[in-house]
């Protein structure tokens, strides 16, 4: 069983695909081009926001929102501590500090309330500068952007929503990546929708900050790329992952995120009565299944169930082992004295099983029988 089946996907988009990545080879057109815009009002039109600029990964699309605001040395931006590390290391990537903030048990996304708590010691503490939120959409579940969006507008500080693994969820109808001041995405190949390489796109309404983010990411470029206006850095969507992106984001939208849906449902459905922590969706909210991750007891030794669940073939995955506040490239710093009882917790007790929109109930069935013969 594949963790997630992307040489099943390309099965069957398989004629759309390698029909894209034709025309460019026999065009010659590797950068730039008709593929990378008509993906880009694609993007925009199903997120629901003026502007998306494309960029080489998902990386990329978090630090040049940063160097578009001049966040930098003295600024804090708090992030959640418990996320890949990209979402801290852009921070400390342009000089500034990052201040990870503990997250709510249940979605695992970042703690309002303990946001506020944690603006407020930085405040007190006199050393720093508040300037930007970084809202990570976990898993496939957007933020608290309720509660979230309010208390930066209280603090005068730029949201940034980190939709890497949230592209296609959607909070009171609206879909992730419209929800920041500017939002982001990764297409990473195992995220919701993933190229077949590195590439990541942002998303605005703000007309001013699309211009400046196009030429940051063209080596700040001004009237063409050899007028540098600014320094900026090389981020561009290779035009044959666009030509693959397009055939993607289309079945994505028309099955792929129902389909997911309905595999995560059957696993919710399979796992209850068992002592595992399930994943929780709050009303309003869709998710667009990045992961199906449990929480385990924990009496349970995580990495014994992993080498029996792998001797049947079933693999699995763990996101993520450490905090970021623990990660050794903020040890010494301001970073490492986050207070995070739950994400050390979670830290040690999740699990990620297989998911795909591709994958069958059998194959549901098969994953959810050996955890259950386990426990």
């Amino acid at each position: 069983m594949e963790y997630r089946d992307l040489k099943k996907q390309y099965q069957v988009l398989k004629a759309d695909i390698d029909a894209g990545i034709t025309d460019c080879c026999t065009k010659a057109q590797f950068i730039g081009g008709a593929p990378v815009k008509e993906l880009e009002q694609q993007l925009a039109e199903y997120c629901g926001v003026k502007h998306c600029i494309s960029c080489a990964n998902g990386t990329d699309a978090l630090q040049l929102p940063l160097m578009v605001w001049g966040i930098g040395a003295g600024d804090v931006v708090f992030v959640p501590d418990f996320t890949y590390f990209s979402s801290g290391e852009v921070v400390g990537a342009v000089g500034a500090t990052p201040v990870f903030v503990d997250v709510d048990p249940a979605t695992y996304n970042m703690d309002p309330v303990k946001l506020g708590k944690a603006i407020e010691k930085v405040l007190s503490d006199g050393k720093y500068t508040p300037k930007a939120v970084i809202a990570v959409d976990l898993f496939g579940l957007p933020a608290d952007f309720d509660a979230i969006r309010p208390i930066c507008k209280k603090y005068g500080l730029y949201l940034l929503e980190d939709g890497a693994q949230g592209f296609g969820g959607e909070l009171h109808g609206a879909k992730a990546c419209s929800f920041g001041d500017i939002s982001t995405t990764s297409f990473f190949p195992a995220k919701p929708v993933g190229c077949y390489g590195d590439g990541g796109a942002i998303f605005t309404n703000n007309d001013e900050w699309a211009d400046l983010l196009r030429s940051y990411a063209v080596h700040g470029k001004g009237a063409d790329k050899y007028d540098n206006i600014r320094i900026g850095m090389n981020s561009r969507l290779d035009t044959v992952q666009a030509a693959v992106l397009k055939v993607k984001v289309k079945a994505f939208s028309d099955y792929e995120l129902a389909d997911i849906n309905k595999v995560a449902k059957l696993y919710t459905e399979l796992f209850e009565g068992t002592d595992l922590v399930l994943p929780f969706i709050p009303d309003d909210y869709l998710s667009s299944w990045a992961q199906y991750t449990v929480r385990l007891p924990k009496s349970v030794d995580r990495a014994d169930l992993q080498a029996k669940l792998k001797e049947k073939g079933i693999p699995s995955m763990i996101y993520y082992k450490k905090p970021m506040h623990k990660q050794g490239a903020f040890a010494g710093t301001y970073s490492e004295n986050a207070d995070c009882p739950v994400t050390d917790e979670i830290c040690d007790t999740v699990l990620s099983l297989p998911l795909d929109p591709y994958k069958t109930e059998a194959d549901v069935k098969a994953v959810v029988e050996a955890i259950k013969a386990y426990l």
